[in-house]
C-alpha cells in the first residue's frame, strides 16, 4: 500500500480520509486559478458571486489576480472567508432571508452602468439560489420563503426547484447578466447539480434560461404547492418569463465549469488505488429518493460480497449526484443520512461492507454534520440502544440514528460543493 490508512485494518478511517481527499480535490484553491480570465486592459474588474463556495472562490481570486478589483459575494452563514477587496456577506440557506435579499439587491445595482471595457467576474456555486434571493416585482420574500420550504419537502429534483426559483426572481435566470451588459462577463462555476448544466447551478443568474413560466407553473401544480393567485396569473401571462438563449445581452458572456462531482469521484478513485483497493465509479449524477438509491447500492454491494459479481472484492463503489427526501416524519436528517440509514437496513449487518455518505459542502441538508458512517456492526450497536432502522426511517431521522451511534461525520463547512459523495467499501 502506498501510504494512507490500511482499509483492511482501519476501514472507518480509510473512508474518512477518502472523503477528505475527494473534497480537497474540488476546493476553490485547487481548481480556480487556472480558469481565471485575462484582466481588462482599460476597464475595472467587479467580482460578484453567490453560493457555499463563493467566499473561498473570491479569496482565491484575490490571491491570484493581477490588478485592482472589488465587489461583493454572498455565502451561507459560517461559510465566509477573509477577503481584502471583495465584500463577503453571509445569509440563510436553504430558505432565504432578508440578508440574502439585501445582498442580491446591492449586487444587481453594482453591475449596472458598466462599460464595454469593464469585466464582471461572477463566482457561482451550489446554494446560490437561496442566497441570491431577490423576489420579482409583485412577489414578497415571505412568498418565496414559503415556496422554497414547500419545494424542499416535496422531493422535487434540483432542476425543477430551480425552474420555479428562476421565474419568481428579479436576478436569477440570466437577469443579473443582462443588468451588467455591455460589460464583459466571465462566469466560473463549481457544479452541484447532476449533469453539470450551468443553467441549473444556483438558478443560472448569468445565463439564458431555456425553461418557461408554463413549466414553472406545472411544477408547482405537480407537487400541490399553493401560491398567491397574483403569482399564478403572472406566470400564466408570461410577465415573469426569463431571458432566453439568443438574447443579445448575453453576447459578451463566457462560462466555465471548474469543479464537478466527477472530479471528486476521480480523486477518491485515485486515493483508493494507492491503498490497493480497486475503485468503480457507478455514476456522478444519480438522482431519486435517497432510500430507493440506497436499495440499489445495497443490492450491488451484496452481489459483490456474495458472488464476486460484477466486481471482485476487495473493491470500492463510488457515486455522486443529488438524491432527494420526501419528508413525512418529524426527525432530523439530511439526504445522506437517509441514504445510509436505508443502506444499513438493506444490508442487515452483512459482514465486510462499510460505507460513508456525505454532502461535500460539509452540511447534510440543514444539519451540522456532513453525513455519516456505516459498518457491519451498526445495527447491533443500534439494537443495544433500542433503535430500529424501520422506525427511524419512517420518521426521517437518520441524523438521530447515527448521532446515537457516534457515527456522524462532522467536518464543518468545506467552502466548496459538488453535492453527494457516497463510497461503499467491500472487503
Amino acid at each position: 500500500m502506498m501510504g494512507g490508512m490500511d482499509p483492511h485494518r482501519h476501514p472507518r478511517q480509510f473512508l474518512l480520509d477518502l472523503h477528505a481527499a475527494a473534497v480537497a480535490s474540488v476546493s476553490a484553491a485547487k481548481c480556480l486559478p487556472r480558469h481565471l480570465p485575462a484582466p481588462p486592459v482599460n476597464g475595472k474588474t467587479v467580482v460578484i458571486g453567490a453560493g457555499k463556495a463563493a467566499a473561498a472562490m473570491a479569496q482565491t481570486v484575490e490571491r491570484h489576480w493581477q490588478g485592482e478589483l472589488g465587489g461583493l459575494v454572498v455565502t451561507r452563514y459560517g461559510h465566509g472567508a477573509d477577503c481584502r477587496h471583495v465584500e463577503v456577506v453571509e445569509a440563510a440557506h436553504p430558505v432565504p432571508d432578508e440578508a440574502g435579499r439585501k445582498a442580491a439587491a446591492r449586487m444587481l445595482e453594482m453591475v449596472q452602468g458598466l462599460s464595454e471595457d469593464d469585466l464582471v467576474l461572477c463566482l457561482i456555486s451550489g446554494g446560490g439560489s437561496a442566497l441570491l434571493a431577490l423576489p420579482a416585482d409583485g412577489v414578497t420574500l415571505e412568498q418565496k420563503q414559503a415556496v422554497n420550504r414547500a419545494l424542499l419537502r416535496s422531493g422535487a429534483p434540483i432542476g425543477e426547484m430551480n425552474c420555479v426559483r428562476k421565474h419568481l426572481s428579479a436576478i436569477k435566470g440570466g437577469r443579473l447578466a443582462l443588468a451588467a451588459a455591455p460589460a464583459r462577463m466571465a462566469t466560473l462555476l463549481i457544479s452541484d447539480v447532476p449533469g453539470d448544466d450551468p443553467n441549473v447551478v444556483a438558478s443560472g443568474p448569468t445565463l439564458p434560461d431555456p425553461t418557461t413560466s408554463a413549466q414553472a407553473l406545472a411544477i408547482l401544480r405537480k407537487y400541490g404547492i399553493e401560491v398567491a393567485p397574483g403569482i399564478v396569473q403572472r406566470l400564466e401571462s408570461g410577465e415573469l418569463e426569463t431571458p432566453k438563449p439568443g438574447d443579445p445581452g448575453f453576447a459578451r458572456n463566457t462560462c466555465g465549469v471548474i469543479a464537478t462531482a466527477q472530479d471528486a469521484l476521480e480523486a477518491a478513485a485515485e486515493y483508493a488505488r494507492a491503498a490497493g483497493i480497486a475503485p468503480y465509479i457507478l455514476s456522478d449524477c444519480i438522482e431519486g429518493e435517497a432510500r430507493d438509491v440506497a436499495l440499489v447500492h445495497a443490492g450491488i454491494a451484496r452481489q459483490i460480497a456474495l458472488r464476486g459479481q460484477p466486481f471482485a472484492k476487495p473493491c470500492l463503489l463510488l457515486s455522486g449526484g443529488e438524491t432527494t427526501v420526501t419528508v413525512k416524519g418529524k426527525g432530523r436528517g439530511g439526504r445522506n443520512a437517509e441514504f445510509l440509514l436505508a443502506l444499513a437496513a438493506a444490508l442487515d449487518g452483512h459482514p465486510g461492507i462499510h460505507a460513508i455518505a456525505c454532502d461535500t459542502d460539509g452540511i447534510d441538508g440543514s444539519e451540522d454534520n456532513a453525513g455519516a458512517l456505516y459498518g457491519p456492526d451498526s445495527l447491533v450497536r443500534a439494537a443495544q440502544q433500542g433503535l430500529s432502522t424501520r422506525t427511524t426511517l419512517d420518521d426521517n431521522d437518520g441524523y438521530g440514528f447515527f448521532e446515537a451511534l457516534g457515527d456522524l461525520v462532522v467536518t464543518g463547512p468545506s467552502r466548496t460543493n459538488v453535492n453527494d459523495f457516497r463510497a461503499i467499501l467491500i472487503l
